[in-house]
């Protein structure tokens, strides 16, 4: 059981580190658009405990959604689930990648905020460390390689 639940924070913690950045990227371009920077204004001078609530928004407005999603698959729509499901997963992680962003000033002046995601950090950190050790990472990465030398001399 420890096997299989060190096996999704592995998965999780790869997908954050994956999707992280870009994800996060594309919301700022699009919160650059005229009448959306007044909101990443608002964001960025939140107090620490409106950062907090804010930053557990995205997680709380999801789960319906995700929870309709195994309503779906229980009635045999998996296809259906599946993709909400990984939409959630999508659109969520851009979200909270981008509120983390511009409320990281006020969420590190919680004290207990800055342990926990020193301790997060270090967890991932190590997560990785033996992520990008293993011979399939390795190896995947050779194959990245190659598509992406295809990719350019076509």
């Amino acid at each position: 059981m420890a096997g299989l639940a060190s096996g999704l924070l592995a998965l999780l913690i790869l997908f954050e580190e994956w999707g992280w950045v870009p994800l996060q990227q594309l919301l700022a371009r699009i919160g650059r658009w005229p009448g959306l920077r007044w909101v990443e204004g608002w964001v960025r001078s939140l107090p620490p405990w409106a950062a907090v609530c804010l930053f557990a928004l995205p997680t709380a407005l999801l789960l319906p959604v995700k929870l309709l999603a195994l309503w779906a698959i229980g009635r045999g729509h998996v296809v259906l689930g599946m993709l909400v499901i990984a939409l959630a997963k999508v659109v969520g992680t851009a979200v909270v990648a981008r509120l983390f962003t511009l409320t990281q000033p006020a969420l590190m002046q919680l004290r207990w905020f800055a342990w926990a995601y020193a301790h997060w950090t270090r967890i991932k950190h190590a997560v990785l460390e033996r992520a990008r050790a293993s011979w399939a990472w390795r190896v995947a990465r050779v194959i990245k390689r190659q598509w992406k030398q295809r990719w350019r001399r076509q």
